[in-house]
């Protein structure tokens, strides 16, 4: 299969492929839930749903889609649970749900879509010339990006990428396409708690910091769950700056590291010269960060991380570098929307906190021959805008302030930065036109939510995209 090689796996342990005679009840009619039901439909595999909502938004398509598949609404079904040896769990349902957790204690098993995809993958002969390369990817930022930009490196190698799981498709909807050549996942937490049967020829946990801490009781249940991401994969890719993302378990082939010091032999790392910041294998120089759209510490550290995956799977690196010059990062994150007179400019219409603005800050100020040019504002939710201060008087020259909560930015940061008030994004932009000298970055990281001026932090960043486009192609 082209110049991509696969790792031979296990077959699926603990966890038997139950058929016709088994009682599969699945819990949740979300978009996952229904990728489940259109694949156990397609395999003549028989099950019910449920939903503890009353009107759930999947209900009318199930019965128009699954007519015969018996369907029960606003509550859990105990004699259903009583009777079922395995329970298909949506994502967004914790596993300590009462009713759940009483079934689990009866013998049943609880499963997730991810499990469905991996007992199919894994059905696959290990020599077989179908075996595709699977790489899962997860963290607690940067998981999208990561995934993303694996799958622009294989497009880039001539093959098909399959991204998907927690990002676009459904894991299961992806074998329905043939054409596929590499499957490429992004996992969350609570899609690995039910992942039985994971053996991914390459995996990485990027990064680890608390998060769904209103699911886990503690950091080390949800260190717990992001870790059987490495279970029976092939190269583990871990953070080495980041010793929670360190394999708990043996892996089957080896390991490789990255980081945004100085690489050991052989490990991925950065490097730094007069003519910037290079990312780095051991003391090679492989590509400078300034022939890259994605700009910031924590992108190169992704960036690190995707070249790491795709060497795993044998991507070739002209083409990984290729990929990595030519992505402009995901919408609203950190987005590169171009560059015009020496200024270029960004979209973070995503960074709706304060501590997603400094990262954005610092991530791009580090590396600018210039300042930035900062537009924040909106609704700020009760924010303490205090932490902008340090970022913004290091690297903001000057700061354009918008919307609800513009005046409490103000107060908090007052002389780090030269600061104007503006009613709106049109004038935020237009403005910023007129400041901004080569070689600085106009940056739109409100630090607030948009729910003031905008629908969304979507609408809000399309608006900046479509007034910047408007501006760079005039």
């Amino acid at each position: 299969m082209g110049n991509v090689k696969a790792t031979a796996q296990e077959s699926p342990d603990n966890q038997p492929l139950i058929g016709s005679s088994c009682h599969r009840v699945i819990i949740g009619l979300g978009k996952t839930g229904l990728s489940c039901a259109r694949y156990l439909y397609s395999q003549g595999l028989p099950f019910k749903m449920m939903d503890t909502r009353e009107g759930p938004p999947g209900a009318a398509q199930c019965r128009q889609l699954f007519p015969d598949v018996p369907l029960h609404t606003g509550g859990f079904n105990e004699q259903w649970l009583m009777a079922a040896d395995e329970l298909v769990v949506s994502p967004g349902i914790a596993l300590s749900e009462p009713a759940i957790a009483w079934a689990m204690d009866n013998g049943a098993i609880a499963i997730g879509d991810i499990e469905l995809f991996c007992r199919a993958v894994n059905a696959t002969s290990a020599f077989s010339p179908d075996k595709k390369p699977l790489v899962a990817i997860t963290g607690s930022n940067g998981k999208s990006t990561v995934a993303t930009l694996v799958g622009e490196m294989v497009r880039c190698s001539g093959l098909n990428p399959g991204v998907g799981g927690n990002i676009g498709t459904p894991a299961l909807d992806l074998l329905d396409d043939d054409s596929i050549d590499v499957y490429i996942l992004e996992l969350s937490s609570f899609q690995l708690e039910t992942t039985h049967s994971l053996r991914a020829t390459a995996a990485t946990v990027l990064n680890l910091s608390p998060d769904h801490m209103d699911r886990y009781p503690t950091m080390v249940e949800y260190h717990q769950a992001k870790q059987r991401i490495y279970k029976g994969c092939g190269t583990a890719v871990f953070n080495r700056d980041d010793p929670l993302t360190s394999p708990l378990l043996p892996v089957t082939a080896g390991a490789v590291t990255f980081t945004s010091g100085t690489p050991d032999l052989g490990q991925m790392g950065l490097l730094a010269d007069d003519d910037g910041i290079w990312l780095s294998k051991g003391l090679e120089k492989q590509i400078n960060t300034r022939q890259m759209k994605l700009r910031g510490r924590h992108n190169y550290l992704n960036a690190l991380a995707a070249l790491a995956l795709g060497e795993a799977i044998g991507l070739e690196s002209s083409a990984m570098f290729q990929a990595l010059m030519a992505f402009p990062g995901l919408q609203h994150r950190c987005q590169w929307l171009g560059e015009r007179d020496g200024v270029a400019w960004f979209n973070d219409s995503k960074a709706t906190n304060v501590g997603a603005c400094v990262a954005a800050i610092e991530g791009l100020g580090e590396g600018l021959e210039g300042k930035v040019i900062l537009i924040a504002g909106g609704d700020g939710k009760g924010a303490d805008f205090s932490d902008l201060q340090p970022a913004v008087e290091r690297y903001v020259r000057h700061l354009i302030l918008l919307g609800r909560d513009g005046p409490a930015i103000e107060q908090a940061v007052k002389n780090s930065a030269v600061i104007h008030k503006v009613a709106s994004l049109d004038d935020a932009v237009s403005l910023a036109a007129e400041l901004a000298k080569p070689g600085d970055a106009v940056l739109l990281a409100p630090a607030c939510a948009s729910f003031d001026m905008f629908n969304s932090f979507e609408h809000r960043g399309d608006r900046f995209a479509e007034l910047v486009n408007g501006l760079i192609l005039c």
